[in-house]
């Protein structure tokens, strides 16, 4: 049952606050809600009807009076995350600003549910070597910029789709070839493994160790014949 008002939003985490043996009061020195427990130190709440970039600057703006910080929405009656985006995405950046993110879901003839999808903590994001490198390689392997950045719902050049194009390329040009002789065209030590997998259909298999061009690897030579700078060697 969506809210119409953020105020709405108000009760059912004081009642959730109050329950953990806080104290609550609304609307001091601009916060939405802050909460007290004995000498610990203020928690504080922001609200907002849905996840948004206000949202995340006010709750950013409170972490100079409190290193606990929540920002609290809605969930919706779909339990979908708003922005395309899912929970634990909206967690993650929440986490990443030092922020805790609280939802609450409303129903017809039930109380609302309070649901903490995570705590504000400090956050330190962890790198990964393999994804790292991997990012190196796939630029380093690229012959050129192809792709405009912020492109979607269209085909990316990416390396390997180069090297099938190379593949592709020197079956135009020559027929039918076996790996080994595509191999020593188009310096690819892994060409078996790409004629294998075919992932675009663009290779067929016609006898023993011995592959060629289909239709499909035709219309991709003319589709990305601006990407095929380099040709392949005649002979």
């Amino acid at each position: 049952m969506p809210i119409r008002s953020e105020t709405e939003l108000y009760e059912p985490v004081k009642r959730y606050m109050e329950a953990l043996g806080y104290e609550v009061r609304g609307e001091v020195h601009h916060c939405d809600l802050v909460a007290l427990r004995g000498d610990e130190p203020p928690v504080i709440v922001e609200l907002k009807k849905t996840f948004n970039i206000p949202l995340l600057i006010q709750g950013i703006d409170r972490l100079q009076q409190s290193d606990h910080v929540y920002v609290a929405v809605e969930m919706p009656e779909s339990g979908k995350a708003p922005h395309g985006a899912s929970w634990s995405d909206l967690s993650r950046l929440c986490r990443r600003l030092g922020l805790g993110l609280i939802t609450v879901r409303f129903y017809k003839t039930r109380k609302p549910a309070v649901n903490v999808v995570c705590d504000p903590e400090p956050y330190m994001p962890r790198k990964s070597k393999v994804k790292a490198s991997r990012l190196v390689h796939e630029f380093r392997e690229r012959s050129g910029d192809y792709n405009v950045g912020g492109s979607t719902k269209r085909k990316l050049m990416t390396a390997y789709r180069e090297k099938a194009l190379a593949c592709a390329q020197a079956l135009q040009l020559h027929g039918d070839l076996t790996p080994k002789r595509l191999r020593e065209l188009t310096g690819n030590p892994k060409v078996a493994l790409l004629l294998q997998k075919n992932y675009y259909r663009w290779f067929e298999r016609t006898g023993r160790g011995i592959y060629r061009l289909t239709p499909l690897g035709e219309q991709a030579l003319q589709q990305y014949s601006h990407v095929l700078h380099k040709a392949v060697p005649s002979e």
